[in-house]
């Protein structure tokens, strides 16, 4: 048996096509002088991940910070979730579990807000993940009770490889909360990047002029 685990572990997803920024690695995209995932990894440290599992390819070392692959590679969140879980000892299992996509610029908003809400949570809830402003949920931008996401895990065929996230989560009890700042939008375009870059610019400096 391996050493007793926190409250918050968390699964980070690095591991996507990028097709809209022509295959770019996303993770590795620079924002106010961080890189995506070195964010995506200061919000798992902030409530104490651990353990804390990286999904795709191994793009930098970090003590405390495993990687893995989904097996084949690119078969999308679904399957890369069910592998993460798949190397942690089930009998070590965190209470929670973050999911976390690689490329939101504020990450660690964003993962605060969750553990915030999630602490308002009745205990028949699976879950918490923020909205888009349209109101559609951010399954990427979640956390949810382990139990129940590896339950799950185990019911979906060829451990989850091509199917939608949609699929893991089916049948739990997940509040879908309003993102209150915004922090789930994430990078999908080289625009989205530009803008964010603006946004970190305007931070630091104050100064929303130009």
């Amino acid at each position: 048996m391996g050493a007793s685990r926190g409250t918050h572990g968390a699964i980070l997803l690095a591991g996507g096509r990028a097709s809209r920024v022509g295959g770019a690695v996303k993770p590795l995209f620079d924002v106010g002088g961080r890189t995506l995932l070195d964010r995506a990894l200061a919000a798992a440290a902030a409530i104490g991940g651990d353990p804390t599992t990286v999904v795709g390819p191994v793009l930098v070392e970090r003590p405390g910070v495993a990687w893995v692959r989904e097996d084949p590679p690119f078969t999308g969140p679904a399957a890369a979730i069910v592998a993460a879980l798949g190397s942690w000892d089930p009998r070590d299992d965190p209470e929670w579990t973050l999911v976390l996509a690689c490329d939101l610029p504020d990450a660690e908003r964003a993962v605060a807000q969750l553990v915030a809400d999630a602490a308002l949570l009745p205990t028949d809830t699976d879950g918490v993940c923020l909205a888009d402003p349209s109101g559609r949920p951010q399954w990427l931008t979640g956390l949810y009770r382990t139990r129940a996401l590896r339950d799950r895990a185990s019911t979906l065929p060829d451990a989850g490889r091509d199917a939608p996230v949609r699929a893991l989560l089916d049948d739990l009890a997940i509040a879908v909360v309003e993102d209150a700042t915004g922090a789930s939008r994430d990078i999908d375009t080289w625009e989205d990047l530009e803008e964010a870059r603006r946004v970190s610019d305007v931070r630091e400096t104050g100064d929303d002029d130009g």
